[in-house]
């Protein structure tokens, strides 16, 4: 590959002589597709694939997730890779299509755990011949997907302890297969879930004067608490709260008893993420006041904004440089999607990054969390060079 410079214990070798199987893997995962918390068989399948290396994996306490060490040192480089699909019909007509109703690999985690594999097949090479400078830690987490998600189970259970710094990818088919995109700061949202239960006694439409219109008092939720929120918040902060769902009512003429609006709250700011609950609360409950009707509101967490280390992205960047070439590596997008590799990064340092997953010359995008999402496959590979080359690159630094 024009770009790529050799890696002790040859890299590309390695690669091409291993790399059908690691497809042959992320097909055979797209096939059986595993809901948040039920990834047993895949965490099996990792864990087999990683002892015939020669390693020794660590099955998580539920069975669904697999951590697993590389080398030697007081000081870890981990990675990490999210197991589970989604509850989407896959819709592609391939020979790998889901043969599970109902669920698919619509989010990429099937090449997110493939690459990772790639990497830990790699690196036991390197670390049998005693070419690896230091310790690697593999986190094959369970869970993304849901809320509350699987991260801190993960965290919890120590996947972190001696941790220095961890990386991750995510699939991205806005950039095509080769480019990678790495930002430091600001990566990806918090998100977060609002919901409001408005209830009064209900009554006629040509009396609203002797009830609490419950419609009324709704639409001044829906368009007065996200145009306030804009001005309560620095607008840097980069918040954005949006309606997904509303329900009042069956008939015309008659004034309903209970109404309920939800949606979501996505922040890139930390700090404004932690007084987003109570901020938004007060101002729901002043929006509704006027209008005599009781609000029961409902704020649930989701995941923290990913917000990149600026010398983790460096070393990544630098990394997908020399695997890639300088060209192959893009300023990534900013993202108001919420990813749960967050949790990690309010531990230590570390970095996410986009792997292009596109058709290079395509103009058909296959969008994430869509039916029809697949990725050019030689994207495994690219992702493979890109983690190994950082991985050699981070336990070699004294940065972390």
């Amino acid at each position: 590959m024009p770009g790529a410079e050799p890696l002790p214990g040859q890299l590309d070798r390695w690669l091409a002589s291993h790399g059908a199987e690691l497809v042959a893997i992320r097909r055979h995962i797209h096939a059986h597709p595993e809901r948040s918390f039920q990834e047993f068989e895949t965490a099996a399948l990792i864990a087999r694939e990683l002892a015939v290396a020669g390693l020794s994996p660590r099955m998580l306490p539920k069975g669904n997730g697999v951590v697993c060490d590389i080398g030697e040192g007081d000081r870890i480089i981990a990675f990490r890779a999210d197991l589970d699909a989604l509850p989407l019909v896959d819709r592609k007509d391939v020979p790998y299509k889901s043969t599970v109703d109902g669920v698919a690999h619509a989010c990429g985690h099937d090449v997110h755990t493939t690459v990772l594999l790639g990497l830990g097949l790699a690196l036991a090479q390197l670390a049998e011949r005693g070419e690896l400078p230091g310790r690697v830690r593999l986190i094959f987490q369970p869970g993304e997907e849901a809320i509350p998600s699987g991260a801190p189970q993960v965290i919890a259970a120590g996947a972190l302890k001696d941790v220095a710094a961890i990386y991750a990818l995510h699939c991205y088919p806005q950039l095509p297969a080769g480019l990678v995109g790495v930002r430091s700061g600001p990566f990806t949202a918090a998100a977060d879930t609002v919901s409001v239960k408005l209830t009064g006694p209900g009554g006629h439409t040509a009396r609203p004067h002797l009830t609490a219109d419950l419609v009324h008092a709704l639409g001044r939720i829906i368009v007065d608490v996200p145009a306030l929120l804009d001005r309560r918040i620095d607008p840097r902060a980069g918040v954005s709260m949006v309606w997904g769902s509303v329900h009042a009512g069956e008939a015309f003429n008659a004034i309903p008893g209970i109404g309920e609006v939800s949606g979501t709250v996505r922040i890139l700011n930390r700090e404004a993420w932690r007084e987003a609950p109570e901020l938004i609360t007060k101002l729901i409950r002043d929006v509704v006041a006027p209008t005599g009707a009781e609000a029961e509101i409902s704020y649930r967490r989701g995941v923290p904004p990913v917000i990149n280390d600026r010398m983790a992205a460096a070393v990544i960047a630098g990394a997908a440089g020399a695997a890639l070439g300088a060209d192959r590596v893009v300023e990534a997008e900013i993202s108001m999607g919420g990813e749960d590799f967050a949790f990690y990064l309010d531990h230590v340092p570390g970095a996410m990054i986009r792997l292009g997953t596109g058709v290079p010359g395509s103009d058909e995008k296959h969008d994430l969390h869509q039916g029809d999402f697949d990725v050019d496959e030689s994207c495994i590979e690219h992702g493979v060079r890109v983690f190994v080359h950082t991985a050699l690159a981070a336990v070699s630094t004294g940065a972390f």
